[in-house]
């Protein structure tokens, strides 16, 4: 069974835009990620997702169930964090984590304590006095302590310090291990590199590719650093060119041999030829769809 499945699902707010066409795939156990920019629509496909907007057109289902007829079911096996948690000012964190559990019919006390602890989250505390990276702790106990099938989680770690970001990982690739689907948006792509298993890049509302992440890397795009070069190669395939004190980098996407050619025209004292990181494979995609 699918996690998620969606058949060309379109949302517009009146006559803007807001996703179109929108085919994803998501397998149960997998750990999948959504990229792109602010904007692009992410947030637009999982309020879709979970029932909180209706679509335009399209269909949609999660946990092998249609969004549209069992919306409080699917959200009943769902770990949701916004991107912007928003609780009752004057709680107290305890009460907010258990009215989440009573919302889901389960006791969740001592996996919260656990959580808390991981986190470093002060139950004690009014969620109103609350700094926004421990507002966002709140949010993440609250889509982890009941222990779902599936976490849907949009730009999770926004708010959170390094350390923080880590140990949020840390858990869901211990739930992932266990067997529950992690869909998680975000705009930082060095951690959909990290711990995703297949992503989806989506901009402006279309989603450009879909695949495994190891494959989205093979675009047949190298980065060439060339150590005390005193020129630049004129060559076809030749982008994002930087010099620094000498050293010169750029990405290179044409025929080798040609590349091995031009480079006997120029003198430099060393290179190297290396895949691109994810930031650079998500602007190759970009670029590609813009020609």
């Amino acid at each position: 069974m699918k996690a998620i499945i969606t058949e060309h699902l379109t949302k517009f707010y009146g006559k803007a835009r807001g996703i179109t066409d929108v085919n994803l795939s998501v397998d149960e156990g997998d750990f999948y990620g959504f990229i792109g920019p602010n904007g692009a629509g992410k947030s637009t496909t999982i309020r879709t997702l979970l029932g909180l907007i209706s679509p335009t057109s399209g269909s949609a289902e999660v946990l092998g169930k249609n969004i549209l007829q069992n919306r409080i079911e699917i959200l009943s096996q769902i770990g949701y964090l916004p991107s912007e948690a928003v609780f009752y000012n004057g709680m107290r964190v305890r009460d907010i984590l258990n009215y989440s559990a009573k919302l889901h019919k389960t006791d969740c006390k001592d996996e919260a304590k656990k959580l808390c602890e991981r986190l470093e989250l002060d139950t004690s505390r009014r969620v109103d006095e609350l700094s926004l990276g421990n507002r966002k702790k709140v949010g993440i106990v609250c889509a982890l302590q009941h222990k779902p099938k599936l976490y849907i989680l949009d730009e999770p770690t926004s708010g959170l310090d390094p350390l923080m970001q880590r140990e949020f990982y840390e858990l869901l690739t211990e739930r992932n291990r266990e067997g529950a689907t992690v869909f998680l948006s975000s705009h930082i792509l060095s951690e959909i590199g990290r711990y995703c298993n297949h992503a989806a890049i989506i901009r402006d509302g279309k989603i450009l590719i879909s695949d495994s992440v190891e494959k989205l890397g093979h675009t047949g795009v190298k980065r060439i650093t060339l150590q005390g070069a005193e020129g630049i190669p004129e060559i076809a395939g030749v982008k994002n060119i930087t010099n620094e004190n000498g050293t010169v980098s750029f990405l290179y996407s044409g025929n080798p041999r040609e590349l091995l050619s031009c480079l006997t025209d120029i003198s430099f004292k060393d290179f190297t030829v290396t895949d691109p990181d994810l930031d650079e494979i998500f602007m190759h995609y970009y670029a590609k769809e813009e020609n």
